[in-house]
């Protein structure tokens, strides 16, 4: 190129570049790489196992996280986490209800225990310890779904005075009621965070 040309493209640009606006960033003549490419580039290609204990020792370590993260979401569950209960779980009006029905003792705990009886009552070749066994199981259920009908009421009753905007139905609060209170405490999801003598302070609370 000769002299006078390059003169010539050198003044252009300079012109080019009194008129760029200010804060101008020249293009770099090709994409942006994406996030996970860069990442890639920077990993490197993943290589394949050399032998079988180096593809085993993979596998493990896989397998250890995946049981890490259970284990973690497992927890923030059992803790009541919102983001890791189920839906019938979730929100402010079901962790009250939770917290009105851990605080009390309810002969609906026993119902668990009681199906065990009735099944080794069953298997015992005694019609005498069957019948008395029939009898007590009569009573027992009639006795927990009364209690069960009473106490829905009364959780029902608070929930819409604590929260008058909530939308639960009636039944709804007695049905989750009565399977929350069914359940032996040491296996409810999520784990109580009320003890029994916590009971007078929300029994008690008129909001």
């Amino acid at each position: 190129m000769s002299t006078d040309a390059a003169e010539s493209v050198a003044t252009v640009q300079d012109t080019a570049a009194e008129t760029r606006p200010k804060g101008y960033t020249p293009a770099k003549g090709r994409p942006t790489p994406s996030r996970r490419e860069a990442e890639g580039k920077r990993r490197g290609p993943v290589s394949a196992p050399k032998n079988q204990r180096e593809a085993v020792q993979r596998m493990r370590g896989t397998k250890e996280d995946r049981r890490k993260a259970g284990a973690e979401r497992r927890e923030r569950m059992m803790s009541g986490d919102d983001r890791y209960l189920l839906p019938r779980d979730r929100g402010p009006v079901r962790a009250y209800i939770r917290d009105l029905v851990d605080s009390r003792r309810n002969i609906m705990g026993l119902f668990m225990p009681l199906a065990i009886l009735v099944f080794v009552a069953i298997l015992l070749p005694s019609a005498a310890v069957q019948q008395y066994a029939s009898l007590a199981t009569s009573l027992m259920l009639i006795t927990m779904i009364f209690e069960g009908v009473m106490l829905g009421r009364m959780v029902t009753k608070r929930v819409r005075a604590r929260f008058p905007e909530a939308r639960d139905k009636g039944f709804g609060i007695g049905w989750y009621c009565f399977t929350r209170a069914t359940q032996i405490r040491k296996l409810r999801v999520p784990r109580p965070r009320v003890t029994y003598t916590d009971a007078p302070k929300l029994w008690a609370a008129k909001r």
